[in-house]
């Protein structure tokens, strides 16, 4: 059946579709592997693990096949192949191609089956005596992800969605039952726009990272239940808890700053429900890891710190549920549609569920639970009331986001947040206030048991001076007019800040090992207060005072009094500045427009100049999409977008050009001027000079005889103070007269050379104007974000603590293995 389409590459796509099968296969007998040679305590659970070992190597094999077959299918536009029909075409330069590879809900799954991967070779590797049973759980993980892919259907239901599945099988139509079919599928549908961005080649895979990394302390969790080591598995799952937390939360903000160079709602963080869903496990962890060194100093919060640590991954699976499987459809622009894969996400979410629920339960009489209540002047006891903040913050964005699915489950029909920004924004702005202020405080206190009266006196004047200079920040940045809760958060940020900075003092003074938490926290301090400042305060310098509507169209999505029109080389003032739309330039597919921005100070005097490129794409599905340039100042951004311009779609680019005729209309009538080498003609924007005359111009693709006449017009044309040489052509072949104009797309002008007088010794230059209404022009929102760099720096400062505390903790665990090594 398959030999009766031409054109057709099969290989690599049958290739592909083995190597799912056989990392499905293969990650499952992995799984059964280790389980056997986890409950099997004779000679035999050496050769179990040895076949755990072999399946987990030959699924990661199989996962890199995947990944190479998919990828040689995209980079060589296979078009007969849906997934790169779909996602890919030939116009997208090389590293969008690889944006391509994780557009669509198997790439992504791919790629979370790759990293998987890898750190189950890690642990194979690094786990020793936790090797059996984590992997048993990581190999079990594996083979579910792995399932998603193989697109197969058994008994009416669809197991996954097959990356390898062929155009003609996914879509229906006429055209399919022709076996040259291919020779009408010029080209894919192409990358989405907004995912035409650097950040989307590195923010996927670090996203990813971070999901797969989440699963390392579940298995630790479950494995410690399993094997009945109650306390052992917490200091390794410490260590990875951390490198997760890290992971994850650098691919949040990354997303956060692909939103902020890519989106155009003018910001950073939307509350988006995916963008929700990928906080939520991320936030349960964190609390997990507080209370896991809870439980390690102390022995107390056990059931706690296991289940923070057993949700997260849960939450990861939920989040991907949401995500993928279309409920999130009408509430997201991010999200997936439904691949038909629904049920089987559920199912997914419902084993790990399952499986933390009875090992808990099975154990609960077991396990270490303390009943004696822990020193109130201790740390470890606030902290555990931060981790059961940070968990209720987590309730209310699962409660909040999971209202689509609630609709689904019930037959409800509540609607969710009418402004979701602010509901978010103020809710969660509250459980911030307490979580700074335990972050802040907490840092005065010593674990078991601190002296009250000391401990007081720091806290409070500390308490005090943040009281001060964060109720300041908040007066003169103007926070304090939004809503108070935003004011008792920058007096916690700040007062997060000043506390761990003494931490860090101390640090240097001989305490290194408590660097780490103490930069992670100054870090998040940071964040928060550069949030507040640049979200809060941002303001809209492109105000619109022409009473200019720009349409009811554009209307419906931008605010018209938020939107200034420039007109290509004539200048508007906006604010301090004035900016002048200088010109265009095209890097398929993107059209860039150059903006020349003067700041002018108090006396008029232009104190700076520079050029921003922001960038659109006229997208026959879905419209004008634009990506922002911004201006980086050391204590503010200047951020700018086009709302809207007069440039082609793919659609208009692939009909071709016009002709002559057409093209006229789009100029006011012609001026004819006779004029001599050295005259000048003046235009509405300036004026051109006669330079020359160039004989036996030469016109490409156009041979010109022995009879032929082909005569240059030299014209140097002045414009908005710019100089460009156009050179309009007059032709006689073969006894025909015919004229080439040219164009000055800067001037708004096109040139012909119409005629020759000889005996006057004067040409005739016919001049085109285009009219006011047709001139080159962009609609454009500039947003000023002051402080920003506070949120971008902090999140770099967090990372770098979090990677500072994962040395320690790594550290620790070295330290312990070599006295348990040494007292064997």
């Amino acid at each position: 059946m398959d030999t009766a389409f031409k054109g057709e590459h099969l290989l690599p796509g049958h290739l592909g579709q083995f190597f799912v099968i056989l990392a499905f296969g293969s990650a499952l007998f992995s799984a059964v592997s280790f389980y056997f040679a986890t409950v099997e305590k004779d000679n035999s659970s050496r050769s179990w693990q040895l076949f755990g070992r072999w399946g987990y190597w030959i699924n990661t094999l199989s996962t890199v096949g995947i990944g190479a077959c998919l990828f040689y299918i995209i980079y060589n536009h296979l078009f007969e192949y849906h997934y790169a029909w779909a996602h890919s075409s030939t116009k997208l330069p090389v590293y969008y191609i690889v944006s391509c590879f994780w557009e669509g809900q198997e790439g992504s799954f791919w790629l979370w089956t790759f990293w998987q991967a890898v750190l189950g070779n890690i642990l194979i590797w690094k786990a020793k005596g936790w090797e059996k049973p984590v992997m048993t759980v990581i190999a079990l993980s594996q083979a579910m992800i792995a399932s998603t892919l193989i697109g197969v259907e058994l008994f009416g239901t669809r197991i996954g969605s097959s990356p390898f599945i062929l155009l003609r099988e996914a879509i229906e139509g006429p055209i399919f039952s022709r076996p040259d079919y291919l020779s009408y599928i010029k080209d894919g549908n192409g990358l989405n726009p907004l995912l035409q961005n650097y950040w989307m080649v590195i923010h996927p895979p670090t996203l990813f990272l971070g999901f797969a990394s989440m699963v390392v302390p579940f298995a630790y969790g479950i494995a410690g239940l399993w094997q009945r080591r109650y306390k052992e598995w917490v200091q390794p799952a410490i260590t990875y808890s951390l490198f997760a937390v890290m992971i994850l939360g650098t691919g949040i903000i990354m997303g956060s700053f692909w939103a902020y160079e890519s989106l155009n709602f003018g910001g950073f963080w939307a509350w988006d429900p995916v963008e929700n869903a990928s906080m939520l496990p991320w936030i349960t962890l964190i609390g997990a890891v507080h209370v896991l060194i809870v439980f390690k100093n102390t022995g107390h919060s056990y059931f706690t710190a296991l289940f923070l640590v057993l949700i997260s991954f849960v939450l990861v699976l939920y989040a991907s549920f949401l995500t993928r499987s279309g409920i999130l459809g009408e509430t997201s622009v991010h999200a997936f549609t439904d691949l038909g894969m629904k049920w089987h996400l559920i199912i997914d979410v419902l084993i790990f569920l399952g499986l933390s629920i009875w090992l808990t339960a099975s154990r609960w009489k077991e396990l270490p639970i303390t009943k004696k209540d822990e020193e109130t002047y201790s740390r470890e006891f606030w902290m555990f009331v931060g981790a059961i903040f940070l968990a209720l913050a987590c309730f209310h964005l699962i409660l909040v986001t999971s209202i689509p699915l609630w609709n689904w489950m019930f037959g409800t029909k509540l609607a969710p947040p009418t402004e979701p920004v602010r509901h978010y924004n103020v809710i969660q702005a509250a459980f911030a206030v307490v979580v700074t202020l335990l972050m802040g405080f907490s840092q005065f206190l010593k674990y078991k048991k601190t002296d009250s009266t000391r401990f007081l006196i720091r806290s409070i004047i500390y308490l005090v001076f943040s009281v001060i200079a964060g109720g300041l920040i908040s007066y003169v940045t103007g926070i304090y007019r939004l809503h108070f809760v935003f004011t008792l958060v920058m007096m916690g940020a700040v007062y997060t800040i000043m506390g761990n900075a003494k931490v860090l003092a101390d640090a240097f003074s001989g305490k290194l090992k408590l660097a780490g938490s103490a930069v992670a926290h100054i870090g998040f301090g940071l964040i928060l207060v550069g949030a507040l400042i640049a979200a809060g305060t941002s303001k809209v310098v492109s105000q619109n005072n022409s009473g200019i509507g720009f349409g009811d169209e554009f209307a419906k999505t931008s605010n018209p009094k938020e939107n200034i029109m420039l007109y290509k080389n004539q200048p508007v003032k906006m604010n301090d500045y004035i900016l002048t739309y200088v010109g265009d330039s095209v890097v398929a597919p993107n059209h860039y427009f150059k903006v020349d921005y003067k700041k002018l100070d108090a006396n008029g005097k232009v104190t700076q100049e520079f050029v921003l490129k922001p960038n659109s794409q006229a997208n026959n599905k879905m419209g004008l999409v634009s990506s922002p340039d911004t201006k980086h100042y050391l204590f503010n951004d200047l951020y700018t977008h086009v709302t809207m311009a007069p440039i082609k779609g793919d659609l208009d680019e692939e009909q071709g050009g016009h002709s002559e005729e057409e093209d006229d209309k789009n100029y006011e009538a012609p001026i004819k001027h006779t004029v001599a080498v050295g005259d000048t003609i003046r235009f509405r924007e300036g004026y051109m000079t006669l330079k020359k005359i160039v004989h036996e111009t030469r016109l490409k693709d156009i041979p010109i005889k022995d009879k032929d006449v082909a005569v240059g017009a030299n014209l140097e044309v002045i414009s908005h103070g710019k100089t460009y040489i156009a050179e309009p052509v007059f032709m006689i072949k073969d006894g025909n007269v015919f004229d080439f104009a040219r164009k000055v797309e800067d001037a708004g002008l096109k040139l012909r050379f119409t005629k020759i007088i000889p005996e006057q010794n004067k040409m005739e230059i016919m001049v085109y104007q285009q009219p006011e209404s047709k001139k080159p022009y962009i609609v454009m929102r500039a947003i000023n974000f002051p402080f920003i760099n506070f949120f971008w720096s902090g999140t770099v400062i967090m990372v770098i603590g979090i990677l500072m505390s994962i040395f320690r903790r790594n550290g620790e665990l070295v330290r312990e293995a070599a006295r348990a090594a040494k007292s064997n």
